[in-house]
């Protein structure tokens, strides 16, 4: 008996210590020191569209600069599919370890919102915002509505045609907490993209339309579109005659969305690298020119993990919310 207990009492002082942090690091408590390491291999960023299209070439554009700041390479991988669903499912199979970035857009937060993926908001953490572009409410210019009264006041009487892209798209979404928000109906039209949208407005075959600042910019500047209202908290730098529909009592906000996140469960420090690393990247000229083609800035565009993760929540909820009551959601 003494001779076990001495024996047990060896081992145990030989190989418990190893044991345990090797369990502990196993369960994701011992962090400190892998974030001490990171990165020390490539990273997969996980789009969710075909290479060549905007979201691909946005994490290109971010990754040129995030490559230098983190010391590693950077590689795209498309896991096309469900609109985000077969990105997000490939994603959980991966570790919390921050070599696994996935890109989002709304897209993304509708798919979690309509149960077809096995991805749910509280899995993931942003990381990085590097697009944020706000809608505006457009009419043509040449017609009979001068205002966003004039516009409310005719909808109020009878139903207005409004274009989108998608039904449970961004525009969708938005047009329904609009509405909601200014005690209006209306009769939705979807044209299956925002550049059908805007040419089906430019022919006069829909009443208004919710298009990007990108999309619409040069209607706007020539005169073809009448922004009406930025779809908004604050008015917009380049654009400060356009009103906001916070600033006309109407609490709808609306913005298409680019950005990154990980698995929620990866360590904090590695997080907060890979979000200073994206942002720096991000505020450097290579990126900001890119923004600018599209009529953004940096400054309304970019923002850390913080900001990011707080804004993806919110849209989560406002989404989940307005699909639900669209009878897209049970």
């Amino acid at each position: 008996m003494i001779f076990k207990n001495s024996l047990r009492r060896n081992i145990m002082k030989a190989g418990l210590g190893a044991f345990v942090v090797a369990g502990l690091t196993t369960i994701g408590l011992v962090s400190t020191a892998s974030a001490d390491k990171y990165p020390n291999k490539p990273i997969e960023l996980v789009i969710h569209a075909k290479y060549g299209g905007g979201t691909d070439t946005t994490a290109r554009m971010v990754s040129i600069r995030t490559r230098r700041n983190l010391g590693t390479d950077i590689s795209i991988v498309a896991k096309r599919g469900g609109s985000g669903a077969k990105a997000q499912n490939y994603v959980l199979t991966k570790p919390a370890d921050g070599y696994t970035i996935m890109a989002l857009t709304q897209s993304h937060l509708y798919t979690m919102a309509r149960g077809k993926s096995d991805m749910k908001i509280d899995d993931i953490v942003g990381v990085a915002r590097a697009m944020d572009d706000p809608t505006f409410i457009t009419v043509s210019g040449k017609g009979k509505y001068k205002t966003l009264e004039d516009l409310i006041a005719a909808s109020k009487k009878a139903p207005l045609n409004w274009g989108v892209a998608q039904i449970g798209g961004t525009e969708h979404i938005g047009l329904a907490q609009f509405a909601k928000e200014a005690g209006i109906k209306f009769k939705v039209v979807p044209f299956g993209s925002g550049a059908q949208m805007v040419q089906a407005l430019m022919a006069g075959k829909i009443d208004a339309t919710l298009p990007n600042v990108s999309e619409a910019a040069n209607q706007v500047a020539d005169g073809s579109f009448k922004a009406l209202a930025v779809m908004a908290e604050n008015r917009l730098k380049d654009y400060p005659g356009v009103p906001t529909t916070f600033e006309k009592g109407i609490k709808a906000k609306c913005s298409t969305t680019r950005g990154y996140a990980v698995l929620a469960s990866t360590p904090q420090p590695i997080i907060d690298q890979i979000s200073k690393a994206m942002v720096k990247a991000m505020k450097h000229e290579v990126f900001a020119s890119y923004l600018a083609g599209a009529g953004l800035t940096v400054d309304s565009s970019v923002a850390g993990t913080k900001i990011w993760d707080k804004q993806l929540k919110e849209e989560y909820k406002v989404a989940a919310s307005a699909l639900k009551e669209l009878g897209l959601v049970k």
